[in-house]
């Protein structure tokens, strides 16, 4: 299989940091033309999911302006520029829960929409957080911080708590992760 290549692009609308739409001309590999591609360009953000060193993943419920309702939510945040995705992370865990890790697993990063951009998501597990400052919380959503047990995540996962696509891929890949490597027993 051959990617498709990118022609030309327009600007269509430029409306702030937190969004951009282009018009894309696409050439298919068979040679054919696509004109009017649309491409959301959005800033580039982090979830990550913390467990604490007595077994308690942080969480938080909260609102969200797309969601219906109480969500769960993980830790997450833009990149600002220039930013790698991990100290995105790191600085995210300290400032919305005062939390640290030292020990951090790169669960991936994905494209949010596959054909139409809307930014990536780079996703991590933060094992044994330790608390170590005053959180510093300037978020618009209401929330309150939570701290779940093993079982307790597992069923919020199970009844679609988390309401957000990268949250419950988030949980879904750090339960993953943390019963591969036989960590469940620490929990």
């Amino acid at each position: 299989m051959k990617p498709w290549k990118t022609v030309k692009k327009e600007i269509i609308l430029n409306h702030s940091k937190y969004l951009k739409v282009e018009n894309h001309t696409i050439e298919l590999p068979d040679g054919r033309l696509i004109e009017s591609w649309p491409w959301v360009i959005s800033p580039d953000f982090i979830n990550l999911a913390a467990v604490t060193s007595d077994g308690k993943f942080i969480c938080f419920r909260q609102t969200k302006y797309a969601v219906d309702g109480i969500s769960l939510a993980p830790v997450g945040g833009y990149i600002e520029q220039g930013e790698i995705p991990v100290d995105a992370a790191k600085r995210e865990l300290l400032e919305e829960t005062g939390f640290t890790s030292d020990e951090w697993i790169t669960l991936g990063e994905f494209p949010v929409d596959g054909n139409h951009g809307c930014g990536t998501a780079y996703l991590f597990l933060a094992l044994n957080a330790q608390y170590a400052a005053e959180p510093v919380n300037d978020d618009l959503e209401e929330q309150e911080m939570v701290f779940l047990s093993l079982d307790e995540i597992d069923t919020a996962l199970s009844k679609g708590e988390f309401k957000i696509l990268s949250w419950t891929a988030l949980i879904s890949l750090s339960l993953r992760y943390l019963k591969k490597e036989n960590l469940l027993s620490f929990l």
